[in-house]
């Protein structure tokens, strides 16, 4: 295989990140995109093994069917001739981290803040692939990623099966699969895998991420087998005083022996823990009745030469990619599958004696995702009645399809028999109820009492006392849906004052304004001749300006400029124009004026025009 370096003529084989029992994973580079990608090849030596290629082309079938950002990407398939044998391959994203298994070497255990978030991501991908329509069936820590950024990924769908495959419970009863600590009691029994079978191992997931260890322990694969068929797990806080009776409860009933008692859907787990992250009351009902529920005439099956139990050993007929690379102790699993074999054909002769000349048997199908008129016509089809339950759902798209069924597909039941459809519909609607003007405190309650949730809070200035609610959003009497968040607006019970706007107005009147809003005016005269005098024509601080009481606003009053100065003319008599005198001779001595003459005009009587001068 180190001779290939090009595997389908374009991705370029690295370094061995990885071995299991049926494949190996190498470090690769796509030559066309130019980007790195993880190469899963199977092994040279189980390349003419039919049942290894199926279930290599079922793992590429179904995780190339998901998209979702918490499983594993596969971007492309294919086959090549490695060694002269046609080998299958598998082109994935390239995870840098490392798998739960290997951190729990590590550090023992995990914070249950933390293992939360992990099985919440986890629930997530599962809840992706079970309305695909398809069952992980090897849900465990070494297949579970966690990034070095810290986000996880589910990988490893080799025995994933649809949840559509039909006959199942009896044409493959001894094809036990999973992974011993983590298999579910139907799985243990030989029976068909469902939705249910993984959150049974999530439960063990977090069993193990809270406490360190798997919930069963045992010296052989039967043993914990049968543990996981028969004995009740020890409840997580018997061995870690810390963990809080609400994560006690999920996990014991996840952990219920009864596919009936656990979580139905990996989103109703995934609500409860994400529920008791935020210390609210959980759904999971500690039901000790259901985990300590006995498969009857069961009996724990001893095997001489038993061999010891790893962290991830598979169980028979299906090798998991992280066992070690060599299939050992084939007698042994002979051994073991004979005794299921004989256990199954047993089940099978009481089956037929019991129901031999009874009522002709219909197989129930999977009806998840389809819509009610689609699943009662199909139903029909099998000769069983339909049973329809709503539930209010928040995914807009469930409304109106088939969310759960009961019995699980595969089932066998008597024609004429019914079949409970529970169908998604609208969430009831909530009235927001109307807080404006509460306290804070009585307003949150009242949205709770509602069925709301209270979110965000937000302050703003107000006359209203501190902590009175101004708004909510959605406003009053919005109808939504219940749990629907309500944020707040509330008074921070004070008032911001802003400078207002003062110019153009006289002296007086801005004054006035200023005072009224508690602040103080500091009228300064400015000459200007663009302002009529004693208007204001500027202001500091200008108009919004957020002020406090008491603070001064400058005002600047227009004052008229003095006038520019003049030149005055100068003073001069002004004489009165007067005909032109006749020239007559002046007698001598007269040049000033007779000094016992009066001025002309003086005498009334004695002046006259030509002379203003008596006569002689």
């Amino acid at each position: 295989m180190n001779e290939l370096r090009l595997l389908g003529d374009r991705y370029e084989l690295g370094e061995v990140i990885g071995r299991g029992g049926m494949a190996e994973v190498r470090r690769g580079r796509d030559s066309r995109l130019g980007r790195i990608v993880a190469l899963k090849m199977l092994r040279v030596d189980h390349s003419s093994d039919a049942t290894f290629q199926a279930r290599f082309r079922r793992e590429a079938q179904s995780a190339a069917s998901l998209n979702h950002r918490n499983i594993v990407a596969v971007y492309d398939t294919g086959e090549d001739y490695i060694d002269g044998h046609r080998i299958p391959y598998i082109v994935m994203e390239y995870v840098e981290g490392q798998t739960l298994r290997e951190i729990l070497q590590e550090q023992q255990r995990f914070t249950p803040e933390r293992s939360i978030e992990i099985l919440v991501a986890t629930l997530d991908a599962l809840e992706y692939s079970h309305r695909a329509g398809i069952v992980h069936r090897d849900i465990k820590p070494g297949n579970i990623m966690i990034t070095n950024g810290g986000e996880v990924k589910v990988t490893d769908f080799g025995i994933a099966r649809s949840l559509a495959d039909t006959g199942m419970a009896l044409t493959q009863t001894a094809a036990v699969v999973g992974t011993a600590q983590y298999i579910s009691p139907e799985q243990a029994r030989g029976e068909q895998a469902d939705a249910r079978s993984d959150l049974y191992a999530s439960g063990c997931v977090l069993y193990e991420l809270l406490t360190g260890r798997p919930p069963f322990i045992g010296e052989s694969l039967v043993s914990v087998a049968v543990s996981h068929v028969r004995e009740q797990a020890t409840p997580p806080s018997a061995l870690d005083p810390n963990i809080t009776p609400e994560l006690d409860a999920i996990v014991m009933k996840s952990l219920a022996k009864d596919r009936l008692h656990r979580y139905q859907s990996a989103y109703e787990m995934r609500t409860d823990l994400e529920r008791a992250a935020a210390g609210l009351p959980v759904a999971a009902a500690a039901d000790t009745s259901a985990a300590t529920q006995l498969i009857a005439n069961a009996a724990p099956a001893t095997v001489a030469g038993a061999m010891p139990l790893d962290d991830d050993t598979p169980f028979p007929d299906e090798f998991d990619d992280d066992e070690d690379d060599q299939r050992k102790g084939f007698s042994w699993w002979a051994v073991v599958l004979g005794a299921l074999a004989i256990l199954a054909i047993a089940g099978l002769i009481g089956y037929l004696v019991f129901n031999s000349g009874g009522t002709a048997q219909a197989t129930v199908p999977n009806l998840v995702g389809m819509t009610q008129e689609e699943a009662t016509a199909r139903l029909t089809e099998e000769n069983l009645e339909a049973t329809v339950e709503t539930e209010p759902v928040d995914d807009e798209a469930q409304i109106g399809a088939v969310i759960r069924q009961d019995p699980v597909p595969s089932t066998q039941l008597d024609e004429g028999s019914a079949v409970t459809l529970t169908i998604g519909a609208a969430p009831d609607m909530v009235t927001v109820p109307g807080v404006v003007g509460r306290p804070q405190a009585e307003a949150e309650e009242l949205l709770r009492e509602a069925g709301l949730q209270p979110g965000n809070v937000s302050r703003q200035d107000s006359e209203d006392e501190a902590g009175t609610v101004l708004a909510t959003d959605p406003e009053a009497n919005a109808s939504v849906a219940p749990g629907t968040t309500v944020n707040l607006t509330i008074s921070s019970g004070e008032v911001a004052i802003l400078a207002p706007n003062v110019v153009g107005m006289s002296e007086d009147a801005a004054v006035q304004a200023l005072e009224r809003l508690g602040l103080v005016a500091d009228p300064r005269n400015e000459e200007t001749a663009d302002v009529p005098e004693g208007n204001v024509f500027r202001q500091e601080p200008g108009e919004g300006t957020e002020l406090e009481e008491g603070d001064t606003v400058i005002i600047y009053v227009a004052e008229a400029p003095p006038e520019e100065p003049t030149e005055e003319p100068t003073e001069t008599e002004t004489e009165t124009p007067t005909e032109t005198p006749t020239e007559t001779e002046t007698p001598p001595g007269d040049e000033t004026g007779d000094p016992s003459g009066t001025e002309n005009g003086e005498s009334g009587e004695g002046g006259t025009e030509e002379g203003g001068v008596l006569g002689p």
